[in-house]
Formats: C-alpha cells, structure tokens, sequence
C-alpha cells in the first residue's frame, strides 16, 4: 500500500485478505535492508526497522495470554510477551543509537582531519535513482555500485577529484532522497546526511527525463531543509539523463537552462556536459577562495608548509631572492595567513 497504514489497519487488512500487507515505510525499509553494505548502513537500516516495528508489535502476539510471575508464593501478573518484546526492543535502539553515535563522533573527526586537508568537499544529492553514482563513477572513475534501481547506494562513498586547472577536491556520493521519507530513517541517516552540511558546494543531481522532476526537486529540497540547507547559495543543479529526451525537449530544456547559472544538462552515461561540470565546480570554488601571491625564503620551511597544508597551491617559482607561491586560499586561512606575517 503506497501510504503510511496504521499497526491496527495492517493487522485487520492481514486478517480479511489473510496475506503479508506492507506500506510504504515497510517497504522502503525491506529495499534499505537489501542494499545495506557496510556496518555503518546496517545500524541505521536497523535503528529505522526498530522504531517502525515497535508500534506493530500488537499483531504479533494478540494470541498470547498474560504470563504468570512474581515472587515466592504471589502470583501477581508477570510481564507479558508483549510487554518483554517491547522491552527488548527499547534495550536494542539505546544500543543502536550509541554506536551510532560513535560512528558519528568518527565522522566528526575525519570531517575534522580533512579541514587540516585544503581539499574543498563537494557533495552529490538527489532522488533516488537520479544518476548520482553513475556521474560519480564518471567524473572520479570509480567504480561504485550504479544500478537502475531505487536506493543503490545506502553509504557515503569519497574520492578525490582532480579538475582541470590540476586543484583537487573530494567528491562525495551521498544516499538519493525520495518523497514521504518516514522521519524514522531521516533520523537513522542523519550521521550520513552529515556530510552534505560540510560540503563547500552541493551538486544537486535531477532525473530531468522523469515525468515527476519537479515533484522530485521540491522532496529533495524539504528533505534539505530538514537538515537545515534551506535556499543554500552552496547549490547547483545537474539536469541528468538528458540522452533519454526527445531531440525538441532536450533543446528547450538547454535553451532555459543557458539563462541560468545554477544550472548545466548532462548525461552521465554519456558523459555530455561533465566537462561543464567540472568548470563549474572550478569556478564556484574559486568564487569563495581569496588568491594571494607571496614571496618566501627558502629556508622558511614553517610557512611553506603551513601554505601546502592549508591553501591550494596554484604555482611555485624558484627565484634568486627565494620561492614565489600563488596560492588559494579560504577567507578564515587568509586572514591568518596575513595576521601572521604582520605579526
């Protein structure tokens, strides 16, 4: 049923029609069960199949009458099969929600370790089966899992990237959104939806061949701002698998899409457009960093590599008078850099 039903409903509709009745909670939960690959993706997978099974346990045990307990020779009422499954289930999401809570401690710290990298982040999302992998596996030459199916990929997976000036970025392929998504797996995967609040800039990747592409834009985007990336000037749209359109739409849709920056047509499996890509992801980088050019000694080794650590080096001269660096870098690491050598 393609719609949220009740535990009581699912228990009546089972008992008339005497058959299996799943919704849509239930079913995307068994396709996120199927798909789960690493440990990480089985915890969340089964912290969100927990929540959802512990308000369906009454049709499980209706036919299970009380048990007897109590001590010595009271035979007050023990407690029931119920009662014990709800218990055991409570016991198992508090130890789910602590493993998952050091997995996100550990994100944290890669997410730290890579600030000290001066690797800007650049995340893909959108609808399931929008092409996100497809265009990963494209850009990086990966080779991850990219199948014409609903939720391929349940884990953040990370290359790097190099773009056509030489500077290297990481690239993250995140898990694809799709409409209604209980609030129970929004919350499973909030450790992985992390990544995509770090991400310098964020590639919004539609199924613009999908009849439902608008419906499809506005889900992602509310499932965004419940992540708190509301109208976020970090994203850009990749309008993918325009190989699947007609000649005349496929032109009208890259006549409106040259009106607007935000905006680039490609084809992942054809590769269209990834060259557009890439200078885009080029230029917005850019956009943010602020471009320096210094002068060093040579044996001001301390600065050289303060400068590797945490800029993009764009060029280097070895001169008579020492090393000429052009080096990117982030407002925050500029600042720095000036207040130290005035300092």
């Amino acid at each position: 049923i393609d719609g949220p039903v009740s535990p009581v409903q699912q228990r009546n509709l089972e008992k008339a029609w005497n058959c299996k009745v799943i919704d849509r909670t239930g079913l995307i939960l068994e396709i996120f069960g199927e798909r789960a690959r690493t440990h990480e993706g089985r915890l969340q997978v089964e912290l969100a199949a927990m929540s959802f099974q512990r308000s369906r346990l009454v049709r499980s045990w209706t036919h299970l009458e009380r048990q007897r307990g109590g001590l010595g020779f009271v035979g007050g009422p023990g407690e029931s099969q119920i009662e014990l499954d709800r218990r055991l289930i409570d016991e198992r999401i508090s130890k789910l929600k602590r493993q998952l809570e050091s997995v996100r401690r550990t994100r944290e710290l890669q997410r730290a370790a890579r600030r000290r990298v001066p690797y800007p982040i650049v995340a893909l999302v959108g609808y399931t089966n929008a092409g996100k992998s497809t265009l990963f596996n494209r850009l990086t030459d990966s080779g991850v899992m990219a199948e014409d199916m609903l939720f391929a990929t349940l884990d953040p997976t990370m290359r790097q990237l190099e773009l056509p000036s030489g500077r290297r970025v990481i690239l993250s392929d995140t898990v694809g959104f799709i409409s209604d998504l209980p609030t129970d797996l929004v919350a499973a995967f909030r450790a992985t939806l992390e990544e995509v609040l770090e991400a310098d800039l964020i590639l919004h990747v539609r199924d613009i061949a999908s009849p439902e592409s608008n419906a499809q834009k506005q889900d992602v985007l509310e499932v965004l701002s419940s992540l708190g990336i509301g109208d976020d000037t970090r994203t850009v749209e990749l309008l993918n698998k325009a190989d699947l359109l007609q000649e005349e739409d496929a032109a009208a849709i890259q006549a409106q899409s040259a009106r607007h920056e935000e905006e680039v047509v490609i084809s992942a499996v054809t590769g269209a457009g990834c060259d557009l890509v890439l200078q885009l992801i080029e230029t917005r980088l850019a956009d943010k960093n602020e471009i320096i050019d210094v002068t060093l000694a040579y044996d001001d080794g301390r600065t050289i590599a303060w400068l590797y650590e945490n800029g993009d080096v764009l060029s280097r001269e070895d001169g008579e008078e020492g090393i000429r660096f052009t080096v990117s870098l982030d407002p925050k690491n500029a600042g720095r850099f000036q207040q130290g050598k005035n300092s």
